[in-house]
């Protein structure tokens, strides 16, 4: 009998443990070993004291693969699978509650865009960026915080009125440590209006980066001074701690999260990266926000799992079972499949890639151009904007959801017949305009404030004097007009798009009042050119290039590859390169966020000026705004005069670059010499 047990048990330890060259899709190595470490302690209690029986609870009774799973890929030694499914439905657990629909521009799969955040283009670029954490978040997850706020808000006066001694919490996980440090500072900064949540004090921000910091930091909270004071509203102490102690403190503030007079105790609010996968939840988890890619369904389950764990085990006398307690989530794609991914699909013939790199042949064909990190303007002292003059913002209330329906997740679908609502509109009795008046001026002072060369408070003054000016005036206006004639409308819109306000004004500002720009070059680099760019492999079309630095030129359109055939053959152009991998790019900002722009082509023209060629159909908002920091690049960088003649276009139509090229080839412009010309 104990034989078997034994090796039913040596069974056991050896199936959990992570073979050499085990890979899953969107997990790393390193991240697979620390997730099966128990196993090595499993391994010297056996060694020292002998193990007899194993009993395994796990959450996920099945090797991760990164393929589908099901009931034959369970472990062998398991007797009985009871899935979460079974748990959510038997009333165990909290019941999730994911986001069904909104009245904002649904996906392609006709669903709500804050079903699963970061797939959306705009949210996946920008969150996957080195951005700093001063930065503005995208404006589709700064609205979905507000959903996510505004009932967190209800759920915390109902907490209240039932005189529950700790608060209800509200958890993101982030894709990486920069977007983290970014959400913190929307709270803190009250980027995202929501005072209640704002509290420095009530956010946990944990992630690698944070315990790196904790350990150089000489003071560190120490427990609330009156464990019997429930309510967490104490003002923490502080005190010397080693330097081996302070990340364990911050751990026991993660452990003790919805313990009343705990360290965790008064947190509302959990920012993290990837500790939150597994391994932590608490009871008081009532909202969840996802900002990450989700490989697998195994990935949902354990960030949703995070919040399920109930408040109360009571049993209501009238029915006999649990109340039910529930979870709401945004940004995570949760559907309860049974099964870890996407079924497997026959794998495509392997196309070797061709190489792309600069042919030291064609050296003759090199293009170099300044490495610009920024534009700084010089302002006129005294600011001005001529409302006549501005041009007219507009907003489409389509693409700004004021109200969400989520659904409970019960037998593996979302349940129709008992959606809850959030209403954002309620919100606008807070968003009154005096206060988005302030809010967008102190966003566009902090934008103009590093360059400012005179008073900052006289600075300040006028920002606020024109912010109001403009958002007095007729020139925002919201479609449908409903949203513009409907004042509490009007101001919920304007406050969940006030990084949209603020972009659009400051660059009016900008346009009106500046005196000269400046480009500052990156001290490392201040000089790059098309043999800088590293080999790389590609298995996208691609032709070989004649005059091109570069061997071969990869399209991503036929349009691009007719641009590139005549550029070849034009006698206007001595050299070009397509954009691709050479580390050329522009920032930009867009609705309050920075953006880096990466136009299609540089070309040396015969009479010496270098052209910067944008392929472009239709014209849009974005693409403005791109076009807009183009032309300052090639101004500032004309101004140096260190860099020869630079000069920009936009190719609408595959047959109109000929004329593009003959129309520069007739303009040439010399801008004054610079004194000091960067060096490599």
């Amino acid at each position: 009998m104990n034989g078997r047990i034994i090796a039913n048990t040596h069974q056991f330890i050896e199936g959990w443990r992570v073979p050499p060259k085990s890979t899953i899709k969107g997990v790393r190595k390193e991240d697979i070993e620390e997730a099966t470490r128990w196993v090595e302690g499993l391994d010297r209690i056996h060694k020292r004291r002998g193990i007899l029986t194993c009993f395994d609870f796990s959450a996920t009774p099945f090797a991760p693969t990164g393929k589908a799973s099901g009931e034959e890929t369970l472990f062998r030694w398991i007797v009985s699978d009871f899935g979460l499914n079974d748990a959510i439905e038997s009333g165990l657990v909290k019941t999730p509650r994911v986001v069904v629909r909104d009245d904002g521009q649904l996906t392609a799969e006709k669903k709500s865009k804050f079903y699963h955040l970061y797939v959306e283009p705009e949210v996946r670029d920008d969150l996957n960026r080195r951005a700093q954490e001063h930065e503005p978040l995208p404006s589709l997850v700064t609205q979905a915080y507000y959903f996510l706020g505004k009932d967190w808000l209800e759920t915390r006066k109902t907490w209240q009125e039932a005189n529950t001694k700790v608060p209800p919490v509200m958890i993101t996980v982030a894709n990486r440590t920069e977007t983290a440090a970014r959400i913190s500072y929307a709270f803190t900064h009250h980027r995202i209006m929501i005072e209640e949540l704002s509290d420095p004090d009530k956010i946990l921000h944990i992630d690698s980066r944070v315990l790196e910091q904790a350990e150089s930091r000489d003071e560190v909270p120490e427990e609330p001074p009156n464990p019997e004071d429930s309510s967490g509203d104490g003002e923490a102490t502080v005190k010397k701690l080693s330097k081996a102690d302070r990340a364990e403190l911050l751990r026991r503030m993660v452990d003790t999260v919805g313990r009343p007079g705990e360290l965790g105790g008064p947190i509302q609010k959990v920012i993290s990266v990837g500790m939150l996968s597994e391994g932590w939840d608490a009871k008081t988890v009532t909202h969840i926000m996802g900002l990450r890619a989700f490989s697998s369904q195994l990935l949902c389950e354990q960030v949703v799992g995070r919040g399920l764990r109930r408040t109360s085990y009571e049993v209501d006398k009238g029915s006999g079972l649990f109340k039910p307690e529930y979870v709401n989530i945004f940004g995570v794609p949760f559907r309860f499949l049974p099964h870890e991914g996407e079924p497997e699909t026959k794998p495509k013939p392997d196309i070797p890639p061709t190489l792309v790199f600069a042919d030291p042949a064609k050296r003759q064909y090199e293009i170099s151009w300044p490495n610009v990190i920024r534009i700084d303007h010089q302002f006129r002292t005294k600011l001005d904007l001529d409302t006549h003059r501005i041009k007219l913002l507009m907003i489409d209330a389509l693409q700004t959801a004021t109200l969400a329906e989520l659904a409970p997740v019960v037998s593996g679908r979302p349940d129709l017949s008992k959606l809850t609502e959030i209403d954002l509109r309620a919100l606008g009795e807070k968003f009154r305009l005096q206060k988005l008046v302030f809010e967008a001026a102190a966003r566009t002072y902090d934008l103009m404030k590093p360059t400012w060369k005179g008073n900052r408070q006289y600075l300040l003054a006028q920002v606020i004097a024109l912010v109001e000016k403009f958002m007095r005036s007729d020139r925002i206006f919201i479609s449908p007009p409903l949203f513009s004639e409907d004042e509490l409308r009007r101001r919920v819109v304007l406050a969940l798009n006030i990084d949209t306000v603020v972009q659009h004004i400051w660059q009016e500002i900008r346009d009106e009042n500046t005196q000269s720009l400046t480009a500052q070059f990156d001290r490392d680099y201040p000089i790059r050119s098309t043999g800088d760019m590293r080999p790389w492999g590609t298995r996208r079309p691609c032709e070989i290039t004649k005059k091109s630095h570069i061997n071969v030129c990869v399209f991503d359109s036929t349009w691009e590859a007719s641009e590139a055939f005549e550029l070849d053959r034009n006698a206007n152009v001595t050299a070009w390169a397509k954009n691709d991998h050479l580390g050329f790019d522009i920032a930009y900002v867009h609705q309050g966020i920075v953006k880096k722009y990466r136009p299609d082509f540089l070309i040396k023209l015969a009479n010496g000026p270098t052209l910067i060629l944008e392929v472009k159909g239709q014209e849009s908002s974005e693409s403005k705004t791109k076009h807009g920091f183009l032309a300052e690049w090639v101004t500032a960088v004309n101004a140096h005069g260190g860099f020869g003649v630079w000069a920009w276009n936009v190719s609408r139509h595959p047959k109109d670059i000929r004329g593009i090229l003959a129309s520069h080839m007739r303009r040439v412009a010399k801008p004054p010499r610079h004194d000091t010309v960067p060096q490599n």
